[in-house]
């Protein structure tokens, strides 16, 4: 039906008789003779339709609508100097069209408009409703280009590594230790479930097992939980597995990757080996395990400088076995007003929402001079204070913000503090030139962390996470007192303040793995009903394996800088995981209900 796509005419064309097909962008009459801007997914041409061609065709190009679904045919040629547009790759020619024809007519009232030339914003909720229409702009369509090819360099670099691709079932059992499962129901199986995989994790280790080495896959993931712009309820990992790698070794080769996809997607050269940090050092300097290191701010603990004081709110968070943290906001002073700090204000308001009871603050006047609301500055000894700014390496102008209480409360409050602050004193370097692409390994993270609702330790990532060797020791009967305070051989991959990807080397003994799974809560008896599969393949020769899965959404979502993974998704959820476009999840009839042995309990509030 055509020889050429719209937007790879160029001058070397010139003369070349061509048939083009596309959708009409918009059609401007210049005195008699009328241009059509055709579009397709290579982009735009200008047609010249000529009364002196046709009457016919000329009355057919008269009565186009935009979004209209045509065929032409005609010749390449020049445009005149005056008329060459310089910002579309076929600016230099055009197609004088010989013949027309309307392959598909808009018969209805287009919700919004899908010109290139058209820069009006469309609300979300109606793109995502008719995302046909919204996948024909050139936004749309230059992200999906470029997931695939993000998706592309990935899949050659990793098979010149050797690596194999594997599907894993998306039907599997429903497992604890993770977010909320999507169940379905089977209908042989009556009364019995499946869940969607939340990972393909048990899967690949058992690829391990089966002795494969090196897997990969563009792995499909669903998660019910809560919705923010970086999550949807299904998602899409690039999933490895290696065995017979030590943790650096993994490190390397997926440094390696990113680079590779950074290099050929954006043209950047990463420098590597990329940052580390322990995790410890990440939540004492940054208050979060996946910070944001493009700029300071950091957290500065006082607890030992502010215990003896006086100040009741220090002392007694310290006495509480808490901490007393705070960051130095850079002349900050000449921003924010007090209102903004005290109860009411917006900066108050963002540390209650950490859970912080309240926050104080000190500002730094001329010559050191300190200004406060509160006992701070009455319990500040003159020794006390200059020890204070020199710590904080406080000067005239800069304001200082504390948090008090227990350190996880008060990690994440500064921690939300630093980052709504530095996007407002726009101290978040912008641009390639200004080293914009900050990668960043945390690893040594702590095996489990305190559920205090459920009264037990849970895995921090997964129950399948190798303990530190030397933490562990050598002596089986010691394990039960050296895993809770262990640190897992697991690794997270953070670029910018958001994480891109995580894993671990696994464990492959299986009476640890059964340790392990006894220390979340999960009796021998229990743990063989729920992974007895898993723990009977590690009895059979397991080798040492690890991996780590990438989450891809988000990966594209930077690459093509957006604010949100649903402009980088051909068909995504909205955050109340619903599909606009076919209206699911919808209601499905009684006997489909009867048939898979199910009976709904839901009552509407209305």
């Amino acid at each position: 039906m055509r020889s050429h796509g719209c937007g790879d005419l160029r001058s070397k064309h010139i003369a070349l008789n061509v048939k083009l097909c596309g959708w009409v962008d918009r059609c401007r009459d210049h005195g008699g003779v009328i241009f059509v801007d055709l579009r397709d997914s290579s982009g735009t041409v200008q047609i010249t339709v000529d009364p002196d061609q046709g009457a016919e065709m000329f009355a057919i190009a008269e009565s186009l609508r935009n979004e209209t679904v045509l065929q032409i045919a005609g010749q390449v040629r020049a445009r005149p100097p005056e008329a060459v547009n310089q910002k579309i790759k076929t600016g230099e020619i055009e197609v004088l069209a010989d013949d027309l024809k309307i392959l598909n007519q808009v018969r209805g009232i287009l919700p919004f408009t899908v010109s290139v030339h058209d820069e009006e914003p469309v609300k979300e909720e109606l793109r995502l409703r008719y995302r046909y229409l919204d996948l024909r702009k050139e936004r749309m369509t230059k992200n999906l280009r470029l997931r695939h090819e993000t998706i592309q360099v990935a899949r050659h670099f990793l098979e010149e590594e050797g690596f194999i691709e594997v599907e894993t079932p998306v039907l599997t059992r429903s497992t604890p230790e993770g977010a909320r499962d999507y169940l379905v129901p089977s209908r042989v199986c009556g009364g019995q479930w499946f869940a969607l995989p939340q990972s393909p994790q048990l899967f690949k280790q058992l690829l391990m097992v089966g002795g494969l080495e090196r897997y990969y896959q563009v792995a499909r993931c669903f998660r019910d939980e809560d919705l923010r712009s970086d999550r949807q309820p299904e998602f899409t990992q690039l999933d490895l597995e290696m065995s017979f790698m030590s943790q650096e070794q993994i490190l390397d080769l997926n440094e390696n990757l990113i680079s590779k996809i950074w290099k050929k997607v954006k043209g950047v050269d990463l420098p590597v080996p990329f940052q580390q940090l322990t995790w410890q050092e990440a939540m004492d300097r940054f208050g979060t395990d996946r910070p944001d290191t493009r700029y300071g701010m950091e957290l500065i603990e006082v607890s030992e400088l502010m215990k003896d004081m006086g100040f009741k709110v220090f002392s007694n968070a310290i006495a509480g076995g808490g901490s007393v943290k705070c960051i130095n906001v850079k002349k900050g002073n000449d921003s924010i007003s007090n209102v903004r700090i005290k109860p009411g204000g917006d900066i108050f308001t963002e540390a209650q929402k950490a859970g912080a009871g309240g926050l104080a603050f000190i500002r730094v006047r001329e010559k050191g001079e300190i200004d406060t609301i509160g006992a701070i500055k009455d319990n500040l000894s003159k020794e006390k204070k200059q020890e204070l700014l020199t710590k904080t390496n406080a000067e005239s102008g800069d304001l200082i913000l504390f948090g008090a209480g227990e350190t996880m409360i008060v990690n994440k409050t500064l921690d939300r503090l630093r980052q709504l602050l530095a996007h407002e004193l726009d101290l978040i370097p912008r641009g390639e030139a200004n080293n914009q692409w900050n990668f960043l390994w945390i690893i040594d993270f702590p095996m489990f962390e305190f559920n205090s609702n459920e009264n037990r330790l849970e895995a921090l990532h997964h129950p399948f996470c190798a303990p530190n060797t030397k933490d562990l020791g050598n002596d089986k009967n010691l394990w039960s007192s050296n895993l809770p305070k262990a640190r897992a051989q697991a690794y997270d991959l953070v670029l910018n303040g958001l994480e891109l990807g995580g894993g671990s080397l696994r464990i492959h003994d299986p009476e640890l793995q059964t340790k392990v799974l006894e220390i979340i809560g999960l009796p021998k008896e229990e743990a063989k009903e729920q992974f007895g599969f898993l723990l009977e393949a590690l009895e059979m020769g397991a080798p040492p394996h690890g991996g780590l899965a990438f989450g891809m959404d988000r990966i594209v979502m930077l690459l093509a800088e957006e604010e949100s993974i649903r402009e980088t998704i051909a068909f995504p959820k909205t955050q109340q995981a619903r599909c606009l476009l076919t209206e699911a999840p919808a209601k499905v009839s009684d006997r489909q209900l009867k048939e898979i042995h199910v009976t709904s309990t839901w009552e509407d509030p209305e």
